[in-house]
């Protein structure tokens, strides 16, 4: 059985957290992929940046919902919920935009275990680590590959 170690590609493009979102863009665009991990100076992930994550910047934001009574106005929605959306929606650097913390797997991890991971959370992009060390990224093309393998 096939796992992370056999598919994933360990020449991996990364960005840290005080890349500027353009920069990011063009990154993305120029390699053809969904997603790049985050690395700080030490060469630990501490997140990922999808195209997902990019276009949420290009969304309207909406007005919250709000209550009104006795000249008193009631927030129906999280406040730190909306918050973070501004922050994600204004974002120049990729720290302000990344997912923190990612879902990652480990080198050991089964080819079934990766295939559900993306299918079930629709992750496109999933970086393996070797404790908080990033040693390989898996996109669903990797996975694919598996098919034409058992030909």
């Amino acid at each position: 059985m096939s796992n992370a170690r056999d598919i994933m590609e360990t020449n991996i493009i990364t960005v840290t957290p005080d890349t500027e979102i353009s920069r990011a863009v063009k990154i993305l665009l120029n390699n053809h992929i969904n997603g790049v991990p985050v690395i700080n100076d030490k060469e630990e992930l501490v997140g990922i940046l999808c195209q997902s994550d990019l276009i949420f910047q290009q969304k309207e934001m909406p007005i919250p919902p709000i209550f009104t009574i006795l000249d008193s106005i009631i927030p129906l929605s999280s406040s730190k919920k909306m918050e973070a959306s501004f922050k994600k929606l204004s974002a120049t650097t990729v720290e302000q935009a990344m997912v923190k913390d990612p879902v990652t797997v480990t080198a050991d991890a089964p080819v079934s275990e990766i295939a559900s991971l993306m299918v079930e959370k629709h992750f496109h992009t999933l970086p393996v680590v070797d404790g908080k060390k990033l040693v390989g990224i898996i996109g669903k093309e990797d996975v694919l590959k598996t098919l034409i393998s058992k030909e």
